[in-house]
């Protein structure tokens, strides 16, 4: 056995939840990404072990020939998402492997959902409604004849 062999052998694993943290960074540093989508092992995790993982909305899987990261993300309004996720796997592989020099086989995208931006409150008629405020109170149409000399 060679030296490199042995030195093969010895590498220690590192941990599926210090390679999700790499990629939650690259993920969210990525453009027209509005946040990452939990799913149904974080909400497992949260509702019966107590805890809440690191890394919502990144599963790795670890193998000999190197690692496979499933990224769960929801996308801003009017975003490019085939760009956008292309992107995301350039991102994604270029920090996992430059920070644990570990090859990455495959980065898969799950979009789970598109963020729309908050619409103001519109009148029916597709005007934008007016703000309402404390001095806003009902006012009394009065007749010339009803109003007082002081009011003149």
């Amino acid at each position: 056995m060679s030296l490199t062999e042995q030195q093969h052998e010895e590498i220690t694993k590192i941990p599926d939840e210090a390679i999700a943290v790499c990629a939650l960074n690259a993920a969210l540093k990525t453009e027209g990404v509005a946040g990452l989508a939990g799913g149904i092992s974080n909400t497992l995790s949260k509702n019966f072990l107590g805890k809440e993982l690191l890394a919502k909305g990144i599963k790795v899987s670890q193998s000999d020939e190197g690692v496979e990261i499933d990224v769960h993300i929801t996308v801003k309004y009017h975003t490019k998402i085939p760009a956008v996720a292309w992107d995301i796997q350039e991102n994604v592989k270029k920090e996992v492997q430059s920070i644990t020099e570990i090859p990455v086989t495959a980065v898969n995208i799950h979009v789970q959902g598109v963020e729309l931006p908050e619409e103001k409150a519109a009148a029916p008629d597709g005007q934008p409604a007016e703000k309402e405020t404390k001095d806003d109170a009902p006012v009394e149409n009065k007749t010339e004849e009803e109003t007082t000399d002081d009011e003149k």
